[in-house]
């Protein structure tokens, strides 16, 4: 039994590389975060296999159907909406689970875009050591997030919905209104965009609402 964690496009489709496609065309399972998105893909590059949604809700005994679909199959795909499957998403989870069900299974991952590495190798600061802290709270422990990311002498990565990015870069302001940041929006898109400086020069670039997406924000280490 095999299982191939497959990374995707963020956005342009071009950055798909050719091993990704060969084997998304030849396996005859893919499990995907949101099958809407993974049969675009699919459509675009001519492969038909068989999809089945795996998210942050797959649990019990439908995560226990997932592990007999693999069974069934003998190998199948692992992919994302965008990006690397298991960086800030639920696929981490479910290889965890594979394993404990078969410690055996070999697990292969087909390496290519993920937003974290696309926007630090364009940030300028120091990347040798970095913590990736994903999205903030919504409510209950936001102040102690801020706090450790304000707090940690590495460069830090979160992520932010276009929803809540003025929040976040007016609570950035707050705990660390001196120290520069890199703000991507839509990064390998038509619209892509950065913006660098401050947490308070950005927030004053950017209108909540105005666009869609999301963002990916460094900070530079202390």
């Amino acid at each position: 039994m095999k299982l191939f964690v497959v990374a995707t496009p963020i956005g342009n489709l071009g950055d798909l590389t050719q091993r990704a496609r060969e084997i998304l065309c030849s396996v005859p399972l893919v499990f995907a975060e949101d099958t809407r998105v993974a049969a675009k893909l699919l459509a675009h590059i001519g492969a038909t296999p068989r999809v089945i949604a795996l998210h942050h809700h797959t649990a019990g005994a439908a995560l226990q159907n997932v592990i007999a679909e693999i069974e069934r199959a003998g190998e199948a795909a692992l992919v994302t909406d965008a990006g690397t499957p298991g960086i800030s998403d639920p696929g981490n989870q479910f290889v965890e689970t594979l394993l404990a069900h078969h410690p055996d299974v070999m697990i292969s991952p087909i390496p290519g875009a993920s937003s974290v590495t696309a926007a630090l190798s364009i940030c300028g600061f120091p990347t040798d050591r970095f913590r990736v802290l994903g999205f903030a709270p919504h409510k209950n422990k936001r102040n102690k997030y801020f706090d450790e990311v304000a707090a940690t002498e590495e460069t830090v990565v979160i992520f932010e919905s276009v929803h809540r990015i003025k929040k976040t870069l007016e609570d950035l302001a707050r705990v660390a209104p001196t120290r520069p940041l890199v703000v991507a929006r839509e990064l390998t898109k038509i619209y892509e965009t950065v913006y660098r400086g401050t947490a308070a020069q950005m927030s004053a670039q950017i209108t909540e609402g105005q666009t869609k997406g999301e963002f990916i924000i460094i900070i530079r280490a202390q």
